[in-house]
């Protein structure tokens, strides 16, 4: 199994840079985010544009966007299904590099999930008020619709679950008490509430 984290936005509500890099106990969040992949999965790689050199420390694979102009999540995740196939891969996780809780059981729930309701495709999903809160760019995608995707991107299509929807995907749905796993760090009081959250629950 291979395993892609999505570093390739463009963090416009933290003030530009890349937000996998900012620290949280003492290390990157990105850190937080390859260690926890890094038990679930066979192979890992980053998916970032610009300099990748500035990922060198981590020792992965780095491959930017197929796709110009920051297309979003879509992109990133058509260059880990292209990276995926490349390494002779069947199916590619993806995570995001600014959530650094998310579940240990994501890629066994993921894989299960999609077998159960035979289809290649499943997003992670928690509830919220009762309703279905939906988490993108954590996935379980298959190869073999890599260029109905670069169709889909050329089309102008850029939301994951546009694009998702009549392919029938699944959703594995995760607990979010006593918070979020999917909590992502997206400005500067994201991040505060990250520290609270790692001081609280991290033994």
């Amino acid at each position: 199994m291979i395993g892609v984290i999505l570093a390739g936005g463009q963090s416009s509500r933290m003030g530009g840079g890349d937000k996998g890099l900012l620290e949280l106990g003492g290390r990157s969040l990105l850190s937080h985010v390859i260690a926890r992949l890094d038990a679930q999965v066979d192979k890992m790689a980053i998916n970032a544009n610009g300099d990748p050199s500035r990922f060198a420390d981590y020792g992965l694979p780095i491959f930017a966007d197929s796709v110009p102009d920051f297309a979003g999540p879509l992109a990133g995740i058509l260059a880990a299904m292209d990276y995926a196939a490349d390494q002779g891969g069947e199916k590619v996780i993806t995570v995001a590099a600014d959530t650094p809780f998310f579940p240990d059981t994501l890629v066994t729930h993921l894989l299960a999930t999609a077998r159960d309701e035979k289809t290649s495709l499943a997003l992670a999903a928690t509830t919220e008020d009762g309703r279905l809160a939906r988490h993108p760019t954590f996935g379980l995608w298959s190869v073999d619709l890599r260029e109905d995707l670069r169709a889909a991107l050329a089309d102008g299509v850029r939301k994951v679950v546009q694009w998702t929807g009549p392919h029938g995907c699944a959703y594995a749905q995760f607990d979010n008490t006593p918070f979020d796993p999917f909590f992502n760090v997206n400005t500067p009081d994201d991040m505060e509430r990250a520290k609270d959250i790692y001081k609280k629950y991290t033994p």
